[in-house]
């Protein structure tokens, strides 16, 4: 056995084949003004290597891009047809317990959505979840307080 490992050794094939990109969404806010505008982006994009759909929206100034893709490159990409861009900075405001919070108010963001800020999300330290926890409708029994 000792000679039969010896010489498999150099008979073994090494790939090199690199990992395949995870499938991934990348959401652009794009600066277009007409139809014009909205097919260039979308142009530019739709020919990249691994995507998958591409979505704009020009109401909300943004463009939704699926596929096996890198977010920078497609941000470059994006920049490449001469328009402003950055990644999207907006969440949806229910997803935020402090909505208008400094920072995170804005007026420009689409309606229903708030600028993605630190201040608009709880501590992790907070105290809210501990006082929450000592009234209980469920078990009357649970209240400490009284």
């Amino acid at each position: 056995m000792g000679a039969l490992d010896y010489l498999s050794n150099f008979c073994t094939v090494t790939s090199t084949r690199s990992k395949r990109k995870a499938l991934q969404t990348v959401d652009i806010k794009v600066k277009m003004d007409c139809d014009g505008c909205e097919r260039r982006v979308k142009n530019a994009v739709t020919n990249m290597k691994g995507v998958k759909s591409v979505e704009v929206n020009r109401k909300q100034q943004r463009v939704t891009v699926s596929g096996y893709v890198e977010p920078n490159k497609v941000l470059k990409r994006v920049k490449s047809t001469g328009k402003r861009a950055e990644f999207w900075p907006y969440v949806p405001q229910h997803l935020v317990y402090y909505p208008y919070a400094p920072g995170a108010y804005d007026k420009r963001a689409p309606s229903g959505y708030v600028r993605n800020v630190v201040q608009a999300f709880p501590a992790s330290n907070a105290t809210e979840d501990n006082i929450v926890s000592l009234f209980s409708d469920d078990n009357v029994n649970a209240c400490s307080i009284m």
